[in-house]
C-alpha cells in the first residue's frame, strides 16, 4: 500500500518516519513523550488551518463573489465545512495536549499553575498558554458559532449573517495575530529563550 494514497496513511508514515530518525540518531531527548509529539501534530494542523482561511480560502470566497462564476458554493458547501471540522478539533486537542505537556514539564499540577501564572522557569511557555487559550476561546465562542451562521448551517437573517462575517474574521484575524507571540512563546521555551537581537 502506498501511504501517499491518503492523508492519513502519509500522517502515519511521517509520525513513524519521526520516531525513526529520532531513534537512529539517539537523540530522544530527556522526557519527550508522546503527548508532545501530538501536540505538535494538532498544533500545525490547528495553525495551518487558520493560515488557510486567512491568506487562501477567505480571499477566494471574496473574489468568487466578484465573479460571480463559479461563486463561493463549492467552497462554503464543501470545503470549509471540512475545514472548519479539523480545525476546531484541532484547536481542542492542541491545547488539551498543551495542558498535559505542562503538566510533565512541570512537575504536574504545578506546571499547570506555574504556566498560567507566568512563574519561574514556566514563564515564556506560560505566555503561549495564555495566547492558545485566548485562541481556542476565539474558535469555539466566535469563529464556529458565527461561521454556522455564514454557511448556512444554522438559520440566520442577512443581518446575522452579516454580522457573523466581521465577528469570524476579525476573531480568526486575532488568532493569526496571536499565532506569531505564540508560537514564540513555545519556541523560546524549548530553545532557552527568545532570539537575540
Amino acid at each position: 500500500m502506498n501511504p501517499l494514497k491518503s492523508p492519513w496513511a502519509t500522517t502515519v508514515a511521517g509520525i513513524i518516519l519521526a520516531v525513526l530518525i529520532t531513534l537512529g540518531t539517539g537523540n530522544t531527548g530527556n522526557g519527550m513523550s508522546l503527548t508532545i509529539w501530538l501536540h505538535v501534530i494538532f498544533g500545525i494542523t490547528w495553525i495551518g488551518l487558520l493560515y488557510y482561511f486567512n491568506f487562501v480560502q477567505v480571499p477566494a470566497v471574496g473574489a468568487a463573489l466578484a465573479d460571480k462564476e463559479p461563486g463561493p458554493a463549492a467552497i462554503n458547501k464543501y470545503v470549509a465545512p471540512r475545514a472548519l471540522l479539523y480545525f476546531r478539533w484541532a484547536a481542542l486537542l492542541t491545547w488539551l495536549t498543551g495542558l498535559s505537556g505542562l503538566a510533565q514539564i512541570g512537575g504536574g499540577m504545578q506546571g499547570i499553575v506555574d504556566a498560567f501564572t507566568l512563574n519561574g522557569h514556566m514563564a515564556v511557555i506560560g505566555i503561549g498558554a495564555w495566547l492558545g487559550t485566548i485562541m481556542l476561546f476565539n474558535v469555539w465562542v466566535f469563529i464556529w458559532p458565527n461561521q454556522k451562521k455564514i454557511l448556512g448551517m444554522v438559520s440566520a437573517s442577512p443581518e446575522d449573517i452579516a454580522q457573523a462575517k466581521v465577528v469570524a474574521l476579525y476573531a480568526s484575524r486575532t488568532n493569526t495575530l496571536l499565532s506569531i507571540p505564540m508560537l514564540m512563546s513555545m519556541v523560546g521555551f524549548g530553545h532557552g529563550g527568545y532570539l537575540p537581537l
